[in-house]
């Protein structure tokens, strides 16, 4: 039966029922909150540790298994001037690595050397033949591996015969059995849940060197630059100290005195001071990658450390030359794939992992990066081989909950040798063993994960209104920062889109700039990259996009960024299913009042009204019952809200009314909080009455969260002392002058008050059905 990779399926969140204290501590819009309740931060703490990187504890180096023998075996060799060899790997993560560890030792005037593998003619990994080659030419005492070495049993265990001790620093899965090696230091050897556990290989590195700086009174901060190129590049989960040391790394990156790396970002058009994750992932990443793909990435010490000027141009623009050799190479090999695909059309349908075997003409170096794009194209694992002789090389590229590494290895009697990670491996293979490959994998895939291929997902985060998408709401949740693995870019969603423009983009014509509109009839430009022979559906039709602001020749400007696509389903149906109620719109009602006056008030309906309602049969959010219908008067403050509104209630039928209570000022809003304050400690009123600040929330009309943001504004402003208004309902006068951190909590409370007036106009103008 034909295994056709499946459409992928849209999750919608839910919306989570947040304190308004933490909303309030985190401030800015619910997405940020919600956003951060839903990874697992749901306390002010861990939300402030994630935020900030200078409220995270980091773990110390010793927690790593191994690093204390490694640090003890480098402390002597330093003090008996042993030469040291470090063994690197060719990618982002092993140039770094490499370079992080010259450096480090190179500063406590070690006699060290290195040597990275040439791509094309070793492959990953440490070769005996090559080990022993270096052996003699360097004659070290110490030999560290950096992002490579856990399966060297044969290298490892030649080299240690003749003396030459070896310390493996990796972070690729564990063998069965470990190597001899001296020490190893992998995270894998931790809990998963480690906050170490996701370090890649410079991460693992980095350790090391803290560890060593610690007995020199040393500081590694500096190399940092290098910890953050190599987490990004290597696509490492962003979780624990490997978020934090990106985070710090960031903004050593955004000062980095390194020549070469200021020579990339001019070549590159990049202005330092804004480096984000984005660049290093798409611009400076894909230089240094280019090296180890297409050359010998030997010389990214010298790239990484030269102080001459000259010379960092020159291997700069080396750089620049290769990346865009690999530009050309990865658009051909694309365009063949399509070919191949197109005339074996059941490479595709008949087996859940892509497995295609290309001509001499497909460079082993660039493989991996057109893997990934069919992973994005066809929803399934893929396998990219090319040969070599009578031999197949290959790049596996995964999707989630697809373990491709794991996969692979249950191959191995078909394969010369192999390694990588869930998401990523490579492989090598005789070209006779390819077709029984690609069977065996699709019998153990159906054995681990079913008959079925996964069906992947598209975690939607928000579903956002184009007229709520502005530079400071992007602003806002840009503090959830740097995005990645483990912590992915927030992805939007706009129901019942049209397109209104179209137009083919870039060098080699193979993006799109288009204009959608959508409910609200307001348009919204997208990029949407490698899409040009990709067609859209009839309009209208639904979308998930990506937001960020970028700079365009000093301006800062929006830029939305097409990521999925799906049919619109029809309205009628959704309205019909047994699950929503009937929806009747008043929204548009010219004479309210008069439409109000014909609803039938004696059945079983329950009429919800806040902040100054029409008539005393309404009520507010907090006695709303199970009702037939339910009557929306004023419009709400937030989804949440209206979730809850209509959770409580269950109705068969819902009728929209959409009076805005126009609190949108900051002078409105904070007059009326402040007569809440008079009524509640007013001695007429219930005495046992507790503070909730729910209770003040329906009664104008507003949020929980706004309501403690507003009392922290009316506390910091300085017209009253509110330290004890919560515990013990005491309000003393304030000191009439502005109080330390006024500026933040007046910034928090405007975005707050604009969000809850676009959600309200949003309300008033969209269609029905995408508010349930």
């Amino acid at each position: 039966m034909p295994i056709r990779s499946l459409d992928p399926q849209w999750v919608f969140p839910e919306l989570l029922d947040i304190p308004g204290s933490f909303q309030a501590y985190v401030g800015g819009s619910d997405v940020v909150s919600q956003t951060l309740y839903r990874r697992g931060f749901t306390s002010q703490i861990a939300a402030q540790g994630f935020l900030n990187p200078a409220y995270f504890q980091p773990s110390h180096p010793s927690q790593l298994p191994g690093l204390l023998s490694a640090v003890q075996r480098i402390q002597t060799a330093l003090k008996d001037r042993e030469p040291i060899l470090i063994w690197g790997d060719f990618d982002v993560d092993g140039q770094t690595s490499t370079a992080l560890l010259v450096s480090a030792l190179t500063d406590l005037n070690a006699d060290v050397q290195h040597y990275i593998p040439n791509r094309a003619r070793e492959s990953h990994g440490v070769s005996t033949e090559s080990l022993l080659l270096k052996i003699a030419e360097f004659k070290p005492g110490l030999i560290i591996t950096c992002d490579t070495g856990i399966d060297a049993f044969d290298p490892i265990k030649k080299a240690q015969n003749l003396g030459v001790d070896v310390i493996v620093t990796d972070h690729h899965q564990l063998p069965e059995i470990l190597p001899g090696a001296y020490a190893i230091v992998n995270p894998n050897m931790l809990p998963s849940d480690h906050p170490l556990a996701t370090l890649p290989g410079v991460g693992v590195a980095y350790k090391l060197v803290e560890g060593l700086f610690e007995h020199y009174d040393k500081n590694p901060g500096n190399l940092l630059d290098l910890v953050a190129l190599g987490i990004v590049a290597d696509v490492a989960q962003q979780t624990g100290d490997t978020r934090y040391l990106l985070q710090r790394g960031l903004s050593v990156l955004r000062k980095s005195p390194r020549l070469g790396l200021q020579q990339i970002y001019s070549n590159a058009n990049v202005n330092p001071v804004n480096i984000s994750e984005d660049h290093i992932g798409f611009t400076i990443g894909p230089r240094l990658n280019a090296l180890g793909r297409l050359d010998d990435a030997n010389s990214c010490v010298a790239f990484f450390t030269t102080q001459n000027v000259a010379e960092a141009t020159r291997l700069a623009d080396q750089l620049e030359n290769l990346n865009e050799r690999r530009r050309q190479l990865t658009e051909e090999i694309f365009k063949d794939s399509l070919k191949i695909l197109k005339a074996n059309p059941s490479l595709e349908s008949d087996h859940p992992i892509l497995v295609l075997m290309g001509s001499t003409l497909w460079n082993p170096g660039v493989i991996g990066i057109v893997a990934s794009r069919l992973v994005d194209r066809y929803h399934k694992p893929v396998i990219m081989l090319t040969p070599d002789g009578d031999q197949a090389r290959g790049s596996a590229r995964s999707i989630p909950g697809v373990p491709i590494a794991s996969l692979i290895s249950q191959t191995s009697d078909l394969l010369n040798s192999f390694g990588g990670h869930p998401m990523a491996a490579g492989v090598n293979l005789p070209i006779e063993n390819v077709s029984n490959f690609r069977t065996r994998l699709s019998e153990f895939y159906t054995q681990s994960l079913g008959a079925r291929p996964a069906v992947p997902k598209v975690f939607i985060d928000a579903v956002l209104p184009f007229p709520t998408i502005d530079s400071s709401f992007i602003g806002d949740f840009q503090r959830l920062a740097p995005f990645g693995a483990g912590n992915p870019k927030l992805l939007f969603a706009a129901r019942s889109v049209t397109l209104k423009t179209d137009k083919i983009i870039g060098k080699n014509k193979n993006h799109r700039k288009i204009t959608l509109a959508d409910s609200t009839k307001t348009k919204q430009d997208f990029l949407w990259w490698n899409s040009a022979d990709i067609t859209l559906p009839k309009n209208p039709f639904d979308i998930a996009f990506s937001l960020e602001l970028s700079s365009y020749r000093g301006q800062e400007q929006i830029q939305a960024t097409l990521q999925h696509f799906k049919e619109s389903k029809g309205n009628a149906v959704q309205i019909k299913h047994h699950s929503l109620p009937e929806l009747i719109d008043y929204r548009d009602c010219l004479d309210p009042e008069a439409m109000l006056s014909q609803i039938d008030k004696t059945g079983d309906v329950i009429f919800w009204a806040e902040h100054n309602p029409p008539h005393d049969y309404f009520v507010n959010r907090n006695s709303l019952i199970k009702s037939h219908t339910l009557i929306i008067w004023t419009s709400p403050p937030s989804p949440l809200v209206l979730k809850k509104a209509v959770t409580l209630v269950a109705p068969k039928n819902i009728i929209f009314f959409a009076n805005d209570p126009k609190i949108n000022s900051v002078d409105s809003f904070i007059t009326r909080l402040h007569g809440l304050i008079k009524y509640y400690i007013n001695p007429a009123q219930q005495t046992n009455r507790i503070y909730d600040s729910e209770e003040f929330a329906q009664r104008i009309s507003q949020t929980s969260a706004i309501i403690e943001v507003g009392l922290d504004w009316i506390h910091k402003h300085g017209d009253y002392d509110l330290s004890r208004f919560v515990s013990d309902k005491m309000i003393t006068p304030g000191p009439g002058h502005n109080l330390p951190g006024y500026s933040a909590v007046d910034q928090k409370l405007k975005f707050m008050l604009k969000e809850i007036a676009s959600y309200r106009n949003h309300f008033t103008h969209v269609n029905l059905e995408s508010l349930l």
